[in-house]
């Protein structure tokens, strides 16, 4: 961080970052060996100098926040493997479609996991009956797709069989207005990726995944301010993301 850095800094940012660094030895504890704790603390701190409004937010619920992600194993930030989201005076944390998906390839139940956006110019055909498939062609012009129509996700077995769900964006729309981030954080910058997102976590329902990765689901939209383990984590549910029940189809 250099003299200039810490001059454009506020008070609260200056408390947040030494407590970051205070959770250094935490960290540690927390993360998986190939990620450096120091590495995560810089990380926060940059989290926090992108979004001053975390500075306002109890310290207690950013280092939950952060704890949370490096028990995950997943970076907040830029990468879009996690958020932290400023809610009035509290900071929540949300698993982006990357840390999503990270931890469901990291599960060894599923042999691949992904989701994609579908545009009006785009060729789009969903089969349903004994014989379910869907067929995605982007349109020819990668510069002239049109709106966002539709999302979808796939997951593959190891076993060769292959399952799917898909969205509307009305159906997208429809959840993210009840997000307590609807209007701003990553629904706000990462619209696509919250899109990806809503679509996996409607699979993943119906799949078996990694308790890492059921754990991510849980505390969506969540607000911590213990460092316990994570698997008895004190949470309290900040107006979350609501994912509307559905069964998946199965080719």
């Amino acid at each position: 961080m250099t003299s200039t850095e810490v001059v454009r800094q506020t008070p609260q940012q200056k408390t947040l970052a030494k407590l970051i660094t205070d959770m250094t030895p935490e960290l540690a504890k927390a993360l998986p060996k190939h990620v450096a704790p120091e590495r995560m603390a810089r990380i926060a701190v940059t989290v926090v100098r992108a979004t001053p409004k975390l500075a306002e937010c109890s310290p207690a619920s950013f280092l939950g926040a952060l704890l949370t992600a490096s028990q995950l194993g997943l970076e907040p930030g830029p990468p879009g493997e996690a958020y932290f989201v400023p809610y009035k005076q509290t900071c929540t944390f949300i698993p982006g479609y990357r840390g999503l998906i990270k931890l469901a390839r990291q599960s060894g139940q599923v042999s691949d996991i992904y989701a994609e956006i579908v545009y009006a110019n785009d060729k789009f055909k969903v089969t349903r009956g004994l014989q379910r498939n869907i067929e995605h062609e982007e349109a020819a012009d990668r510069n002239n797709r049109g709106k966002p129509t539709d999302v979808y996700a796939v997951a593959k077995f190891k076993d060769g069989t292959t399952t799917f769900v898909t969205m509307t964006v009305n159906e997208v729309e429809a959840i993210r207005k009840r997000s307590m981030a609807a209007n701003n954080g990553p629904w706000v910058t990462d619209w696509e990726a919250m899109a990806k997102k809503t679509a996996v976590r409607q699979l993943s329902k119906w799949l078996p995944l990694s308790a890492e990765f059921n754990s991510a689901v849980a505390l969506d939209g969540t607000a911590r301010t213990d460092v316990g383990p994570l698997v008895d984590a004190q949470t309290e549910f900040i107006e979350g993301e609501v994912v509307q029940s559905g069964r998946p189809e199965i080719a």
